[in-house]
């Protein structure tokens, strides 16, 4: 199994954590994580644009100039699509983007993305993720202190919002607690910092 150091809030080293094998230690499967990243933006995506067909534009009822004697082509509206001002021909209408994936293949996603944090060396587990207040020089100091600064994603055991509130506005960093966790939040990070309990719950619902 694969072995981690555990850090405290001030980055000072305070014990060793085994990490599951099936968990934070396979061969990460980049179709398996690419495929479940594509669920996840397809499933965030609102599907409300809308294009106007020639019978939704304003105007052009009337026939612009007789059907023959012209020299012109015929035309019957001023709003179809090869006019200026026309309406759109095949144009995107409100759709649902959203599917689903089976949970082995999500199951699968997100023991890979761990496990590729691991090998990366990009994992750091912290005894206790907990703030007395709500102050976002307090979190900065401690992302600081465990050298996750930039882009981090903290994860903890439950919602501790005093975490979530002091972390918020601090650019690239996202905080989620350990039952939501997500393959696209993972990758995007480029330092996980993981309480030592939320290890424990992953581990316990992500174990083979």
């Amino acid at each position: 199994m694969p072995k981690t150091n555990v850090l405290d809030m001030t980055g000072k080293v305070v014990g060793e954590i085994e990490l599951n094998d099936s968990v934070f230690g396979i061969e990460p499967n980049a179709a398996v994580m690419h495929a479940d990243v594509k669920n996840y933006l397809a499933n965030q995506r609102q599907g409300t644009q809308s294009t106007l067909t020639r019978a939704e534009v304003s105007g052009g009822g009337r026939k612009p100039y007789r059907q023959k004697g012209s020299g012109r082509a015929r035309q019957g509206s001023t709003r179809a699509p090869q006019w200026t001002h026309g309406g759109i021909a095949l144009g995107p209408k409100p759709r649902d983007y959203s599917y689903t994936i089976p949970k082995k293949v999500k199951r699968l996603a997100i023991r890979s993305a761990l496990s590729a944090k691991v090998a990366a060396g990009a994992l750091v587990v912290v005894d206790d993720i907990r703030l007395e207040e709500v102050k976002t020089r307090s979190m900065v100091q401690f992302l600081k202190a465990v050298d996750a600064q930039g882009k981090a994603l903290v994860i903890t055991p439950e919602v501790n919002r005093n975490v979530v509130l002091s972390a918020r506005n601090i650019p690239g960093v996202k905080t989620t607690f350990s039952s939501i966790i997500c393959v696209y939040d993972i990758l995007k990070a480029d330092k996980l910092v993981v309480g030592k309990a939320a290890v424990e719950k992953i581990q316990e619902v992500y174990a083979k």
